[in-house]
C-alpha cells in the first residue's frame, strides 16, 4: 500500500493546533440561521471562483457570482461553464459529506470529474482515465514543469491511493486531505480538470472526517492568492524525492489562515451568543423577514416605522408590525416609544 513520506514539523503542529482552536469556536458558535446560510453561500462562491480562476478562468469574483445567480455575463462560454460545473461539484460534495460510512472510490472520483468537465471535454473523456501521456507546463514560460506517470500506471496508482485514504484512520484529517490532494495532482488521471477534482476531493475528505466546520471555509482562495506558491509547494515534493513535508506545511497553513478569518467573523457576531442564551439554547425558528429585521437593526442600530417601505417594499405595515411583535415577545428586540416614531433595538 502507498505510504506517504513526510515529517511532522513544528510548523505543521502549530498550523494544526490553530485549525483545532478555530474549529472548536466555529463549530460551537451560536449563529442565527441567516448567518449560517450566508457563510455557506460565501464559501461556495469563493470555492467556485478561486478554484477555477487558478486554472486560468478569466471571470472575476463579481462575474462568477452573477453567473451563479443565473444572470447573463459577457464572457467566454468555457469560463461560464467551468463556474457552473464547479458549483455543481461543491454542492455534490456538500451532500456527500454528511453520509455515514462513505468511502472515496474510483467511481466517486470519476463522477466528480464528469461534473467538473461537463460540456467542456468530449463525452468520451469525461470521467474516463487518460489513455495518453501528458505533461504539465508552466503557463508563463511554456517549460515542462512536471511529467505525470504513464497512462498505463494510472488505474493501479489510483487503487493504491484509495487503499491509503480509506485505511488510514490514525492519520490527522488535515494531513490525509493534503496527501490525497498532492497525490491526485501527481497521478494526473485525466487530460483536464485534475486540479479542480483534487481540490474538491481533499475538501470532501475533511467533511467526511468531521472537519466540515459548518462548511464555512474555502481553501481555493488561499491557493489562488499566490498561485506561484501553490505550484511551488506541489513541486517541492519531487524536488525532495517524494517528501511531502513542505507541501503539508503549506497546505495546513492555508487551512489555518482560512479558519482564523472565519473564526474572527463568527466572534464579531456576538449578538447571536446573547440571543441563544436568552432563548435557553433553543433553535431560533425565525422567518426570513425577522432575520432581515435583525440584520437591519444590527447594521443601523435601530429600526423605525418610516424605514419599513425601504426594508420591505410591497409588504403591508401591519404584517411588519406582527413580525416585530413576535421578536419583542421572544425578547430578541425591544421597543422604545409608543407612536410611529418608536424605535426597535436589540435587547
Amino acid at each position: 500500500m502507498f505510504e506517504p513520506k513526510y515529517t511532522i514539523t513544528n510548523k505543521i503542529l502549530k498550523n494544526i493546533g490553530s485549525v483545532e482552536a478555530s474549529k472548536e469556536i466555529i463549530d460551537n458558535a451560536p449563529l442565527l440561521p441567516y448567518y449560517e446560510r450566508e457563510f455557506q453561500k460565501d464559501a461556495i462562491v469563493r470555492s467556485v471562483h478561486y478554484g477555477t480562476h487558478i486554472e486560468g478562468n478569466e471571470l472575476n469574483l463579481s462575474q462568477a457570482e452573477r453567473v451563479l445567480d443565473g444572470q447573463e455575463v459577457p464572457a467566454r462560454e468555457r469560463d461560464i461553464q467551468e463556474v457552473i460545473n464547479y458549483r455543481k461539484v461543491m454542492e455534490f460534495i456538500g451532500h456527500l459529506g454528511g453520509e455515514e460510512k462513505l468511502k472515496i472510490s474510483e467511481q466517486l472520483i470519476k463522477e466528480i470529474h464528469k461534473l467538473t468537465v461537463e460540456k467542456i471535454l468530449e463525452p468520451d473523456k469525461c470521467g474516463v482515465f487518460r489513455k495518453t501521456q501528458v505533461v504539465v507546463k508552466n503557463s508563463l514560460t511554456g517549460e515542462v514543469s512536471f511529467k505525470p506517470p504513464m497512462a498505463v500506471a494510472v488505474p493501479f496508482q489510483i487503487k493504491e491511493l484509495l487503499l491509503f485514504v480509506n485505511n488510514s484512520s490514525d492519520m490527522h484529517p488535515v494531513l490525509k486531505s493534503g496527501v490525497f490532494h498532492y497525490e491526485l495532482v501527481r497521478i494526473h488521471p485525466y487530460v483536464d480538470g485534475n486540479g479542480r477534482v483534487a481540490r474538491a476531493l481533499s475538501t470532501l475528505i475533511l467533511f467526511m472526517e468531521g472537519y466540515d466546520i459548518r462548511r464555512f471555509f474555502s481553501l481555493e482562495e488561499y491557493f489562488d492568492s499566490d498561485a506561484g506558491a501553490y505550484y511551488d509547494a506541489l513541486q517541492s515534493v519531487s524536488r525532495r524525492e517524494g517528501d511531502l513535508t513542505i507541501w503539508l506545511e503549506y497546505f495546513s497553513l492555508g487551512l489555518s489562515i482560512e479558519l482564523s478569518k472565519i473564526r474572527e467573523k463568527v466572534e464579531n457576531i456576538s449578538i447571536d451568543a446573547k440571543l441563544k442564551e436568552k432563548l435557553g439554547g433553543k433553535p431560533l425558528l425565525l422567518s426570513n423577514r425577522q432575520l432581515k429585521i435583525i440584520e437591519y437593526i444590527q447594521k443601523a442600530g435601530y429600526l423605525q416605522n418610516q424605514a419599513f417601505g425601504q426594508l420591505f417594499p410591497m409588504v403591508s405595515e401591519d404584517t411588519i408590525l406582527n413580525e416585530l411583535k413576535s421578536l419583542v415577545k421572544s425578547g430578541i428586540i425591544k421597543k422604545h416609544g409608543v407612536t410611529k416614531g418608536a424605535k426597535y433595538i436589540m435587547t
